[in-house]
């Protein structure tokens, strides 16, 4: 039998919740039976935050001691990427240091890319990091803002002796139309949801389970946990009953998450796999102009020291209680934010791919004559008693290297989306300093000496040209 499957998964939630009655509250004025579904938090993605810095922050959680040299391909699935013509894998696939041999490729156009990125790797049989990221954005005043959220997962797939296997799997492509988005427009258009239960789900799926099962040589009673996300208030109980499948039901993460789209099947599965046994089996459905299903048994997949997962992301949230600050984030309101907003940000590209082998993937220098570690790298060492030339320095990566904050200042001043500007001297246990932006700070503030994680985040959004600078900041460490 064969040992390749999933390896190791990772995860990623904004820290940024928001508690779901105040957006009702919001809206009581023109909408008032929102409150009735106001129940928990759901996730915002920060003004920096999109599908590529989230893919990144999930793979970096999976891939913590593996060798990322081993990787043959790069799948990034979203319905939210930020270029339409730009692959944005690619961007990702720089940011994590990946070789450059690697095959990358984006998958979109539908809520299940995520689990047909998955089945993807797995049909194809060698090594691969699968992501799925995603941010839907609901209409201001709408269930599916309540109902929305934002996170990535992320699954490393080769061969292992604990190795979640996959037992069989079946596809089905339906031109059923629940909702849709046109290109270039902003917002999902929704059809009438009992239409989309009795004719969609319960007609569509169940068809699928049962070709998957046949594929796996098991019946529905095999089955110990179903994992399948709907914005549908218990849709995935009727499938399950629809299909004869009494397995308990994969928790929806709901309250701390919300539906994060083509994510959100991924993000289930992983939370799954945390709390499963080896031997454990388990099915995934991702519904989306037709179905995937897969039928999965959990290994005994050996947690990464140090990886976050699905429950360490829910439970660093940072609660806000400001829901204009989230529809700024999310560009739904147009602050005046002073002529100081008015600067170029233009890009030099040239330059850009010039220095992208120590900018994107973080990479610092150490001298070897000295051993002053340097960021950036300039072309001689910056020790004056040294001076040494460039030509010999070794790389050393930043982006997992423990640091602290020195010194540290909130400036209410300069032009920033989420004021205040919060920028220290970050301290590398390696020797390395430099000053960097400091991102996700709550209310209490931060203080020196408080150990930091490094984050790739967007470090300025070229407007009139839709292009996003990435760098990497500098944020509180999760507890």
């Amino acid at each position: 039998m064969s040992d390749f499957g999933i390896l190791s998964t990772g995860a990623y939630i904004p820290r940024l919740r928001i508690d779901r009655a105040i957006i009702a509250a919001a809206h009581r004025w023109m909408a008032p039976g929102l409150v009735g579904a106001a129940k928990g938090s759901r996730a915002f993605r920060s003004w920096d935050e999109d599908a590529i810095t989230m893919a990144v922050e999930a793979a970096r959680d999976c891939l913590r001691g593996t060798n990322r040299e081993l990787l043959g391909a790069l799948h990034v699935a979203s319905t939210n990427f930020p270029y339409a013509d730009l692959q944005n894998s690619a961007v990702v696939a720089d940011a994590l240091r990946l070789p450059r041999d690697v095959r990358s490729a984006d998958l979109s156009g539908s809520q299940r890319c995520g689990t047909s990125a998955l089945l993807q790797a797995f049909r194809v049989g060698e090594p691969a990091l699968v992501v799925a990221s995603d941010a839907p954005v609901g209409k201001p005043g709408s269930a599916r803002e309540l109902g929305y959220g934002a996170g990535a997962a992320a699954f490393a797939i080769g061969e292992g002796a604990s190795a979640t296997r996959l037992l069989g799997s079946a596809s089905r492509t339906v031109g059923f139309v629940d909702h849709f988005r046109a290109a270039g427009e902003r917002y999902d258009y929704f059809w009438e949801e009992r239409w989309v239960r009795d004719e969609g789900y319960l007609k569509i799926v169940p068809e699928a389970i049962a070709a998957a099962l046949a594929d796996a040589g098991l019946q529905a009673a095999d089955i110990g946990v179903f994992v399948m996300p709907s914005l549908l208030k218990g849709a995935a109980a009727a499938v399950a009953r629809a299909a004869g499948v009494s397995a308990a039901l994969a928790s929806d993460l709901d309250d701390g998450c919300g539906y994060a789209g083509a994510a959100h099947a991924p993000l289930m599965l992983a939370h799954a796999l945390e709390r499963a046994s080896p031997g454990d089996r388990l099915m995934l459905v991702g519904f989306g102009q037709g179905v995937d299903v897969l039928v999965l048994e959990a290994g005994a997949n050996a947690r990464p020291a140090g990886q976050r997962g699905v429950s360490g992301a829910l439970a660093n949230g940072l609660a806000t209680d400001s829901y204009l600050r989230m529809l700024s984030f999310y560009d739904g309101i147009n602050v005046e934010w002073g002529m100081r907003s008015e600067r170029s940000s233009k890009t030099a590209l040239s330059e850009q791919h010039r220095s992208a082998a120590q900018n994107a993937g973080f990479v610092a220098g150490s001298c070897p004559a000295c051993g002053t570690v340097q960021f950036p790298r300039l072309e001689y060492c910056v020790n004056p008693e040294c001076g040494a030339p460039a030509d010999g320095f070794e790389d050393v990566p930043l982006a997992d290297a423990p640091a602290r904050l020195l010194t540290h200042t909130s400036d209410w001043l300069s032009y920033h989306p989420a004021p205040p500007l919060h920028v220290g001297f970050v301290q590398f246990d390696n020797g390395a300093r430099l000053i960097m932006e400091v991102v996700d700070v709550g209310p209490e503030g931060i203080e020196p000496g408080v150990p930091l994680d490094m984050v790739l985040r967007i470090k300025e959004r070229d407007r009139p040209r839709g292009y996003n600078r990435y760098f990497w900041k500098s944020a509180p460490a999760a507890a």
